[in-house]
């Protein structure tokens, strides 16, 4: 038969009505001869009731067979229930069945369908379709899609136009690791899958689309972490003729209707503008968490003359107050804030103590002739805890960053109802990369650097400013964009200060540098990451739990056990061959 409704979404003005249920046995029970069922669907749970004094043996015969997940259908009335549950939307009425078919019988799941279910992470996706009939789970992509449902219609009313880009393009060098797809028509010949759709959204904007917008899937080889996935999903714009500020404005609306629409939150407009420098130097990080204090503090002149070698010799002295906290934190415990300051390249981590209006401490002795300033420098009172990096000023900045987060989690600082957004700007174009030992792109090689830096490409790049804009939330980047090189000398010598010859940057991207013969518009866009938005808005800490079959940390995927062997033939049609690492 036909299903009537949802059996969630069953309500007291259903009562006396006939309906058709459909969905999954919760839970049976047998009570003095009647059998109440908890019937699950999308939307939520129904109780049944069957009474054998009102059915056929047949009927009572199929409900006592009933077990946990099997799917079935029912037939009944809708009624009162005697004692109503207010823990569930259904709570006031129940469904007195009249017919049951069982349409699927089910083996004993390997966890329980309840949302304070114990499994573990790898059994979780092992049996991702019993993990994602978790109300939970239910709700966290119902959210997702309720999301993109209103980032389109933002979009489209501002007359973007959806287009969608190739997944098998050609591998850039610049950026994380591409995943490389063979090809079988041309031997020894190589697809990559896009870490974004950079290059192809810009020519549409050559082409004369003005407004694109699409929500894609990228891929990058990286390694992951609780906000990264080897694919993962942006929304994905771009503009022609307009500025950096008409481009934060759009994004600011539609974020605006995103959070009004899923969330019921006015939030205010426009976001707060920060300097990528400032947020660097107040917060140790380019994505600054904005909703707790705890700013560094900047100590190297304040230390510059006392007779202790680690600080007066230190390019830069910086520190965090952690309030009334001394208490909170013995010597060990400080020994463990110490390992993970030295996760980020510090030497160590120093620390005093404010108590009973005296520095106290393992360094205090050294700190005396400068007590009374440095007390007045960072207001201390009794019980606060300050931490000191001396190091490079990137390191002290990045440490002591990411010691804040830390702290702040430990300390329950944070106001989990709040949801603060900003753009972080004035970004440096380059940034020094230890592992390649030369200057790399900060965003990406298509990025408009400032009038006013430019004549750098050819001088300092580190002095090179760039027209970009990441937006941050909470202390994630939610998604970051620029205005672009539309002249190919610019282009051309961007690429040039980055390493590439003029024959290795025409064999990279020489489509590109023609294109810009052709009357190529000023143009610029920007990319949010779907995955880590929809993850802040529902409150979770992994992109995992809003991705409905997510790989694990080791990138791989425990239910169909991808990545996997492929067949020799296949191998063999590709002119590949595979080499044993063992």
């Amino acid at each position: 038969m036909k299903r009537s409704i949802y059996a969630g979404r069953v309500r007291s003005e259903h009562i006396g009505s006939q309906l058709t249920l459909k969905g999954w046995v919760g839970r049976r029970r047998d009570l003095g001869g009647l059998v109440f069922i908890d019937l699950r669907d999308r939307e939520g749970i129904m109780q049944l009731v069957i009474n054998p004094e009102q059915v056929s043996k047949e009927i009572m015969d199929k409900a006592e067979s009933l077990r946990t997940e099997y799917v079935i259908e029912v037939t009944g009335t809708a009624q009162a229930r005697e004692q109503a549950n207010d823990k569930l939307a259904t709570g006031a009425v129940e469904l007195q069945v009249s017919d049951l078919v069982i349409l699927n019988t089910s083996k004993t799941t390997p966890f329980e369908i309840k949302d304070d279910a114990e499994m573990t992470d790898d059994n979780r996706l092992r049996y991702r379709y019993l993990d994602l009939r978790r109300p939970s789970m239910l709700k966290n992509l119902k959210l997702r899609a309720k999301v993109t449902h209103s980032v389109r219609n933002y979009l489209d009313e501002l007359e973007f136009i959806d287009v969608e880009t190739p997944m098998l393009t050609k591998s850039t060098p610049e950026g994380a690791r591409d995943y490389l797809v063979p090809s079988r028509v041309s031997q020894g010949h190589f697809y990559a899958l896009p870490q974004s759709p950079q290059i192809t959204k810009q020519l549409l904007m050559n082409a004369g689309l003005d407004r694109y917008y699409q929500i894609v899937k990228c891929f990058r080889d990286e390694d992951l972490r609780g906000d990264r996935q080897p694919e993962f999903t942006q929304i994905d714009l771009e503009t022609s003729f307009l500025d950096e500020e008409e481009i934060q404005e759009i994004t600011e609306g539609l974020i605006a209707r995103v959070m009004k629409e899923t969330k019921g939150i006015d939030v205010t407009l426009p976001f707060p503008r920060m300097a990528y420098d400032d947020a660097m130097n107040n917060y140790g990080s380019d994505k600054p968490d904005t909703r707790f204090d705890m700013l560094l503090q900047d100590l190297t002149d304040t230390v510059k003359d006392i007779d202790f070698k680690v600080f007066a010799q230190a390019p830069a002295v910086k520190a965090i107050v952690v309030k009334d906290a001394a208490d909170k934190y013995s010597r060990k415990a400080i020994d463990k804030l110490t390992d993970v300051a030295k996760q980020y390249g510090a030497k160590g981590l120093a620390w005093v103590k404010y108590m009973d209006g005296k520095v106290t401490g393992p360094i205090a002795k050294f700190l005396t002739a400068i007590a009374d300033k440095l007390t007045e420098r960072l207001q201390l009172v009794d019980n606060d805890l300050v931490l000191f990096v001396a190091d490079s000023l990137e390191v002290a900045n990045t440490t002591l960053g990411a010691l804040r987060t830390r702290l702040a989690k430990e300390l329950d600082l944070i106001d989990q109802s709040q949801f603060n957004f900003l753009w972080v700007v004035d970004w440096p174009m380059f940034e020094w990369s230890e592992e390649e030992d030369r200057y790399m792109s900060a965003h990406h090689p298509f990025t408009l650097p400032t009038q006013e830096t430019a004549d750098q490409l050819e001088g300092d790049l580190s002095k090179v400013r760039a027209v970009a804009y990441d937006i941050v939330l909470n202390g994630y980047e939610l998604g970051g964009g620029s205005l672009r090189i539309n002249h190919k000398d610019l282009q051309e010598r961007m690429l040039k200060a980055l390493g590439f010859s003029q024959e290795s940057a025409n064999e990279q991207f020489g489509f590109l540098l023609e294109a810009m013969d052709y009357g190529f518009p000023p143009h610029g866009g920007l990319a949010i990451g779907l995955d880590r938005f929809v993850m802040i808005l529902a409150g979770q800490d992994n992109i995992r739990e809003v991705i409905a079959f997510p790989k694990n940390n080791k990138a791989s995927d425990p239910m169909t056990q991808a990545p996997s062997l492929v067949a020799q033939k296949q191998l063999e049609e590709l002119a590949l061959q595979v080499q044993d690492h063992d």
